[in-house]
């Protein structure tokens, strides 16, 4: 039997509900499949910090570092948003991805017809959205140096190095190539020396997928052009911050930010997570929606090559979806009935399991 180790990381506010459905439904099909998950849980963020005063703990890495995937919920909350920059939930996942290594953050974006009425756009711009935004995790103006801040002055430098950029460049021809192949490059070249320098990179990594098209496009214009015509899209290639940006304006395209998920990769292994953050207002109450965390466990699957398990997560999804099952926040659209986390997660590992 085919045995992988998944270091599991529920956070804070609904991560631990969220993340308690998604472990429901990949039981579910690695039953089926033939295949045995062991879990071992880590503590990350706020529930980190009120154990070890530290919101990214040695034995948390260390622990990732050891597993064959890591499936992670969301962190953060008002509780922990005074304490200093350093000790913050935020800087804790930003310390596990750098020391994991994991520079490329891989966000698809995909329209179920049943959904197409959740989405505020009209249904015949949305419908049939397929995109994947790959967005570069470990650089840019986000850890660029130097940095300052004092009462009358602030700063942040945007810095990218022709490798990082290469090496981002790569994941994002390599997924286009599992797709439709092409690549749409967003940058903001009329005015930033470093995107200059991304779309020379781009273009140089370009002659190696001659099968690809790749385009180039400000990012004001992306973000116009992703409400106007989200479905000209397939693989968007861009930086940091822009592509923080977009992929939560690509959530919203396709309905609600909780059917969202995504994958981190480059290191020895892969951090798979859902977009949305740990909406501590909701927390305990049952109706967090936990498809995104869901899908997230489905892309974990894909990276462990169980692409067939994968595959029935997706299908069980659609099917439950299909049949009117609806958590709170999808309610208002075409809902036979309004279940909770927990109901969502076990009907969809009722269909995963069949």
């Amino acid at each position: 039997m085919r045995n992988y180790k998944i270091a599991v990381i529920k956070g804070d506010g609904i991560g631990s509900e969220i993340v308690e459905e998604a472990i429901k439904v990949l039981d579910a099909v690695a039953s089926k499949e033939g295949f045995n998950i062991e879990y071992n849980e880590y503590l990350l963020g706020g529930s980190a910090i009120d154990v070890f005063d530290n919101p990214c703990p040695d034995e948390t890495i260390k622990g990732c570092l050891n597993a064959d995937g890591v499936l992670f919920g969301a962190i953060g909350g008002p509780k922990w948003e005074s304490l200093p920059k350093e000790k913050r939930p935020e800087t804790g996942l930003l310390k596990l991805r750098k020391s994991l290594g994991l520079f490329a953050n891989i966000r698809p974006a995909i329209i179920f017809d049943e959904l197409v009425n959740a989405s505020s756009l009209k249904p015949e711009v949305i419908k049939g959205v397929d995109l994947t935004v790959v967005r570069e995790l470990t650089g840019g103006i986000y850890f660029g140096e130097p940095r300052y801040k004092d009462g009358n002055k602030a700063y942040n430098t945007m810095v990218y190095n022709r490798d990082e950029i290469e090496r981002i460049a790569k994941i994002a021809f390599e997924e286009a190539m599992k797709r439709n192949k092409k690549v749409t490059s967003v940058d903001k070249a009329n005015v930033l020396e470093v995107s200059e320098l991304w779309r020379e990179v781009v273009e140089e990594v370009a002659k190696n997928y001659p099968e690809v098209e790749l385009e180039h496009m400000y990012v004001d214009n992306a973000a116009m052009q992703l409400v106007r015509d989200p479905k000209q899209f397939d693989v968007i290639l861009t930086g940091n911050i822009f592509g923080d940006i977009l992929s939560d304006e690509a959530s919203m395209i396709v309905g609600s930010i909780g059917l969202l998920p995504s994958a981190s990769i480059g290191g020895k292994v892969g951090l798979f997570e859902p977009i949305h953050g740990s909406a501590p207002d909701i927390a305990g109450q049952g109706i967090a929606n936990p498809i995104a965390t869901i899908l997230s466990a489905a892309m974990m699957l894909d990276f462990l090559n169980e692409t067939a398990a994968a595959n029935k997560i997706r299908e069980a999804i659609k099917s439950v979806l299909k049949e009117g099952y609806r958590t709170k926040d999808l309610a208002a659209f075409d809902a036979k009935e309004v279940v909770t986390t927990s109901e969502m997660g076990s009907l969809i590992a009722d269909h995963a399991a069949n």
